[in-house]
């Protein structure tokens, strides 16, 4: 399956090519990389086109899924991202938890240190302020380091085995990949639109625990 395959089903348009048998069959590879940068494109422009307002519903629906679905989260060392080019926003949901105040929470966001290493993950309030990192996402400019026990991933695509398409940086593998045991609960957070049944994978993808869209919770490895 080649990416523009993966893009046609994606889009929700019927593939006929696969079982075409006058299609040429001496097509050149196109190497993984470029497959994944090609996708990684078309999933973000889709995500970015969509309506404020619509946006805002998918987040409110993801965040109605996790809280059903992790309620021991409210209780639990927890990182999340900010919300990046129409990323799930679950800021609702994580000022919901830390106003909550139960014992054991809190709440951090990742930061890049060196570009190609490890993430660190700092202690965030609604009052910790923040600066634009080298990729324009808001970091906390001070505060504790924390290690949490939980991870709240966003997802550019996804497929049914718990398999993520992020940015291209392996921010995530890489951090899950050296994490000392045990490894945190790694929950992907995304948009339907970014499920695909099928994209090339990468030798240092790091398989999820559990998907949550908009339609609900999927459980995987927990």
């Amino acid at each position: 399956m080649t990416i523009d395959d993966v893009l046609r089903i994606s889009q929700g348009v019927a593939l006929t090519t696969l079982t075409d048998p006058s299609r040429e069959t001496d097509e050149p590879a196109v190497d993984v990389a470029t497959e994944r940068r090609r996708l990684r494109q078309h999933l973000l422009a889709q995500r970015q086109a969509l309506p404020k307002e619509k946006w805002r519903r998918l987040s409110a629906a993801v965040c109605t899924h996790l809280r059903a679905g992790f309620p021991q989260l409210a209780s639990t060392c927890l990182a999340f991202c900010w919300p990046h080019r129409q990323e799930a926003d679950l800021r609702p949901l994580i000022v919901e938890w830390w106003q909550a105040a139960r014992p054991g929470f809190c709440a951090a966001l990742p930061v890049v240190v060196e570009a190609g290493e490890v993430l660190v993950f700092r202690r965030w309030t609604p009052e910790t302020p923040l600066y634009a990192d080298r990729y324009g996402i808001p970091t906390p400019a001070e505060g504790d380091f924390v290690t949490p026990t939980a991870l709240l991933i966003p997802l550019n695509g996804f497929d049914a085995a718990g398999y993520r398409l992020g940015y291209g940086g392996g921010y995530f593998d890489r951090t899950l990949a050296g994490w000392p045991p045990p490894r945190p609960l790694a929950l992907g957070v995304g948009f339907e639109i970014a499920r695909l049944p099928k994209f090339p994978h990468a030798a240092h993808d790091q398989p999820l625990d559990a998907l949550i869209t908009e339609s609900g919770v999927f459980r995987l490895r927990c």
